[in-house]
């Protein structure tokens, strides 16, 4: 497993959802975080394939009390073990603690937390993959120029039937749709990254 290096492609992820099964009643401690099958997989493959991997999340959770910064870390830790006994790395992982009420740049659908992604691996995010499963998440990224891929997983159809039903809450133009996280690693491996991501 080598280093990623500043000409290494990155690819961003949100976490609950695609990386790992999500809840309603938010994910509140290490026993609640768990894998999506064929996600941990997913991200070994995308390391060993030379890519630098980022995580961008909203954890409103916290400014709402259910759970604290401590057991957020702890989460974390117990998804970045699990990753690397699958044989992959997270190369950063990058959360905003509040709720849509307090309009924190930083809380996707803005993009904040991409332009610290964007500072932290010292590159143009134009052509990035960006893997979720809400509007947010693509919204997010389609104002850096990524390229969007939405999972089917955690709300990934909850958000397909919103944009079918709602004209305000249509998919970003050249989203792509795919069953789950290893799908949109298959899909992206196979292709060449683009110069510098």
């Amino acid at each position: 497993m080598q280093p990623h290096s500043p000409s290494s492609p990155l690819i961003i992820l949100d976490r609950d959802g695609v990386i790992n099964f999500d809840s309603d009643a938010y994910i509140k401690s290490p026993d609640e975080w768990q894998p999506i099958p064929g996600s941990l997989e997913a991200i070994s493959r995308l390391t060993h394939a030379g890519w630098a991997i980022a995580v961008a999340t909203n954890q409103s959770g916290i400014e709402r009390g259910l759970f604290d910064i401590n057991t957020l870390h702890a989460i974390h830790n117990k998804m970045a073990q699990a990753v690397g006994q699958a044989g992959g790395r997270l190369d950063g992982i990058f959360f905003c603690p509040h709720t849509a009420s307090s309009k924190c740049p930083c809380r996707k659908p803005a993009a904040g937390l991409f332009h610290d992604i964007a500072h932290r691996f010292k590159r143009d995010l134009k052509g990035t993959p960006v893997i979720g499963d809400s509007l947010r998440d693509l919204q997010a990224g389609e104002g850096c120029g990524c390229d969007l891929w939405l999972v089917k997983t955690g709300k990934g159809l909850r958000t397909i039937s919103a944009a079918d039903q709602d004209p305000e809450k249509q998919l970003p133009k050249g989203t792509q749709i795919v069953a789950d996280l290893a799908a949109a690693v298959d899909q992206i491996l196979a292709k060449p990254p683009s110069p510098g991501h």
